[in-house]
C-alpha cells in the first residue's frame, strides 16, 4: 500500500490479445472486464485468483477493473478510495463507486463505447446477476457482453501463482453441533419446497458448512476449492480426487451420509446431463450470485435462483455454534485485551513499537489461545493518519510508530474451531484533542445505540442502520462502509446474506434469532486519524412490554468483551442510558473475561482489565 505500481508492459499485452483473433478469441474486443472474485464469488482470493490487482496494481478487496484499447478504469467504494488513489498509477483512473457524479461499470460503457463494440469478461468470474444486469444496460447502447472461456489476464501473467492444495480436515460433532446427514435433510426439506430436484452449491462456505469440512485454500478462510450438487436422491461433491483422504470417507461414513467425488472440472457436464434430463415443472436451483458460467446450464423455465438454503442456515447458528461463539469471543477478548495492556505499558515506558511489530504481538497472543487456527483476516494495526484508511494493512514502507501523540485504530481477528472473531478498538495513550474526543464518544453512542435496538423479526437490517449513525449525522459526519456484516462460526470473517447497511441487499432474509452480526460504525479523518469501535453481537429473543402472538420482537447481546477506552470520552455528550449501558457492558468484561486472565497468570492484564472498566459518573 502507497506505491503504484508500473502497469504499463501488462496493459500493452492485454490491448494486444484484445485486438487479436485467436483460439482464445473468435473475434476482437474493444473492452474487457476484470472483477474481484474467483468461480466461487469469494471475497477473499486465493493468489492465483487475484487478477485484478496484477492487472492494475490494486490491492484492496473490492472493485472492478475496465480496460478499453485506450483506457483502463478501477471502480471501488468509499472504503478503498484513499488506497486505490495511492497504488494505482497514472495508467488508470479511479472512479468512486457509490458518489452520485460517478457513473457505473455499465453507464460508463454504455456511454464511452462506440455503438457494436464488444465487451469481454470471463464467464466464470461473473455471477449470473451482474451478467444479466450487463445484457440490458448493453441493449439500449448496442453492445454485446461477450464470455471469453479463457481469461485474458491469465495470458499476460508471467509466473502466476499455482493452484492451492492444502489438507482438508473433518469439522467434528463437538463444533459444528449437526451431522451432514440432518443438514442435507433440511436442504431437501426447503428443495421440495421450491419444487427443486437439483440444487447447485458453488459457495465455498456453504460447502464447508454443509459437509462438516474445513480446509485452507483461501488465507484467513477455512474453506477448500469444490462444488456440491445435491439431488433428491444423491450428494456429488467436485473436487481434485487426490484430496479426499480416507479420514474424510471416514468422516462421511460416520455422519451418515455417502457422497460421490467427481473430479473438480466435471462439474459443468455432469450439471448439464442432469439437467437434460429434468422432467417438466422440475426445478433447478443455483443462486443468482453463482458464476455465470455455471448457472446459464440451466433453462429459465427450470431455473430457481434465489440464494441457497444453505446460505441461511448458516447465518443461523445452532445452539453448539452459539456457545462456541461466545466462548471463542471469551479467549479472544483476553488475547486482545492482554496486547492493550502490554501496547500501553510499552508507550508509556517510551519503547518503540510500529503497527507491524504490534499486529505480530497481538497474533502472538491470540496463537495462545486454545483452539486457534490463524487470523480471521489481516490486521488492521493503523497508527494516526493511517487509521483514516479504512481497510489499512500496514507495510513496512508504510509501518508507523505507535506513540502516545496519536489515536491507534486496531481491527482484527481469529479462527478457532469453535468460532470466528472480529473486533476493533481505537485507543489514544496520550491526550487526544477535543475533536477526537467528540468523534469517538459519537461512534460510541452509534455502537450503544445499535445494541441496544428492539425489532421485530425478519426485520432487514438496512431498516436500522440509521441508528448507529443518527449522532454523527447530526452533526454532519458519516463513514463510508456498512455497519454490520454477519460471521461465520470458524468460516468466513464476512457472512451473508444478512447486513446492516446503507445499501439494502435484496436478498437479505431478515435478522433472525442466532445470527451473529457486526456492530461498527465509524469516523475518519483524511490525513488525521479514524476511530472505529466493532463489537459481535448475537441476535436474541427479547420480551417487550406489549407481546402480540405470531410478531417475536428480537434484540442484540454483545458477545465482544474488551473495554472501550472510557478516557477517549467526552462523558457530556453521553445520556443517563449510554452511561449504565457502559457500565454493564464494562462489569460483565471484568466478570468474564477477568477470570480467564488470573487462570492464565496474566495479572498485569487483568490489572489494566480493572482499571479499564471502573465506572463512570455523569
Amino acid at each position: 500500500m502507497g506505491t503504484a505500481k508500473n502497469t504499463t508492459a501488462i496493459l500493452q499485452k492485454l490491448r494486444s490479445i484484445m485486438q487479436t483473433k485467436s483460439n482464445h478469441l473468435a473475434e476482437a474486443i474493444q473492452a474487457y472486464i476484470v472483477t474481484s472474485t474467483d468461480a466461487h464469488t469469494s471475497e477473499y482470493l486465493a493468489e492465483a485468483d487475484k487478477r485484478r490487482a496484477f492487472v492494475s496494481g490494486f490491492t484492496g478487496s473490492a472493485g472492478t477493473a475496465v480496460v478499453t484499447l485506450d483506457k483502463a478504469l478501477l471502480w471501488t467504494d468509499g472504503r478503498y478510495y484513499l488506497q486505490a488513489s495511492q497504488e494505482l498509477d497514472s495508467n488508470w483512473t479511479l472512479m468512486k463507486s457509490g458518489l452520485p457524479t460517478t457513473l457505473t461499470e455499465k453507464e460508463w460503457l454504455a456511454k464511452n463505447l462506440p455503438s457494436g463494440s464488444r465487451v469481454g469478461v470471463d464467464p466464470n468470474l461473473i455471477t449470473l446477476q451482474e451478467y444479466k444486469a450487463y445484457e440490458t444496460e448493453f441493449e439500449h447502447a448496442n453492445l454485446t457482453i461477450v464470455p471469453i472461456k479463457t481469461n485474458l489476464v491469465d495470458l499476460v501473467w508471467d509466473n502466476k501463482p499455482s493452484c492451492p492444495n492444502a489438507a482438508i480436515t473433518p469439522l467434528g460433532l463437538k463444533y459444528s453441533g449437526k451431522t451432514i446427514e440432518k443438514k442435507v435433510e433440511e436442504v431437501r426439506q426447503k428443495m421440495k419446497e421450491k419444487n427443486a430436484v437439483i440444487l447447485v452449491l458453488t459457495a465455498l462456505d456453504e460447502i464447508a458448512y454443509l459437509l462438516n469440512l474445513r480446509g485452507s485454500d483461501i488465507e484467513f478462510n477455512p474453506v477448500f476449492f469444490s462444488y456440491v450438487i445435491v439431488t433428491d436422491s444423491s450428494i456429488q461433491l467436485f473436487i481434485e480426487e487426490s484430496r479426499v483422504s480416507d479420514t474424510i470417507r471416514n468422516h462421511f461414513n460416520q455422519e451418515n451420509c455417502p457422497i460421490t467425488i467427481q473430479s473438480y472440472d466435471n462439474v459443468h457436464s455432469f450439471l448439464t446431463e442432469l439437467v437434460a434430463n429434468l422432467k417438466p415443472g422440475k426445478k433447478a436451483w443455483i443462486s443468482e450470485y453463482s458464476n455465470y458460467a455455471l448457472a446459464s446450464v440451466i433453462p429459465r423455465k427450470h431455473l430457481v435462483s434465489d440464494i441457497t438454503p444453505v446460505n441461511v442456515m448458516k447465518a443461523v447458528k445452532n445452539p453448539v455454534e452459539i456457545q462456541g461463539m461466545v466462548n471463542s469471543h471469551i479467549r479472544d477478548a483476553a488475547a486482545l485485551i492482554t496486547y492493550l495492556a502490554w501496547l500501553e505499558k510499552e508507550i508509556l515506558s517510551g519503547h518503540h513499537v510500529t503497527e507491524i511489530s504490534g499486529a505480530t504481538k497481538l497474533e502472538e497472543f491470540r496463537s495462545q489461545q486454545e483452539d486457534f487456527v490463524g487470523l480471521s483476516f489481516d490486521t488492521i494495526s493503523s497508527a494516526g493518519s493511517n487509521g483514516a484508511i479504512i481497510h489499512y494493512k500496514p507495510q513496512p514502507e508504510t509501518d508507523r510508530p505507535i506513540t502516545a501523540q496519536e489515536m491507534y485504530l486496531v481491527d482484527s481477528g481469529g479462527q478457532y474451531k469453535d468460532g470466528t472473531t472480529d473486533v476493533t478498538r481505537t485507543v489514544h495513550f496520550g491526550t487526544p484533542s477535543e475533536f477526537e474526543k467528540e468523534c469517538f464518544t459519537r461512534v460510541f453512542k452509534g455502537c450503544a445505540a445499535l445494541a441496544m435496538t428492539v425489532f421485530p423479526e425478519k426485520l432487514k437490517g438496512h431498516a436500522i442502520d440509521a441508528i448507529a449513525r443518527h449522532t454523527l449525522w447530526s452533526v454532519g459526519l458519516d463513514y463510508a462502509h456498512g455497519t454490520g456484516h454477519g460471521i461465520g462460526s470458524y468460516l468466513n470473517v464476512h457472512e451473508g446474506p444478512m447486513s446492516i447497511s446503507f445499501n439494502p441487499r435484496p436478498a437479505d432474509p431478515g435478522l433472525l434469532s442466532g445470527m451473529f452480526l457486526s456492530d461498527e460504525p465509524g469516523y475518519y479523518e483524511d490525513g488525521k486519524f479514524g476511530v472505529r469501535i466493532e463489537n459481535i453481537v448475537q441476535v436474541i429473543p427479547v420480551e417487550t412490554k406489549y407481546s402480540r402472538k405470531n410478531k417475536p420482537f428480537l434484540g442484540f447481546k454483545t458477545i465482544t468483551l474488551v473495554p472501550i477506552q472510557t478516557s477517549l470520552l467526552n462523558i457530556s455528550l453521553l445520556s443517563c442510558e449510554e452511561i449504565k449501558f457502559l457500565n454493564d457492558f464494562h462489569q460483565e468484561c471484568r466478570d468474564v473475561v477477568g477470570p480467564v486472565l488470573k487462570q492464565k497468570g496474566q495479572n498485569e492484564a487483568f490489572e489494566w482489565l480493572v482499571k479499564q472498566t471502573e465506572p463512570i459518573h455523569d
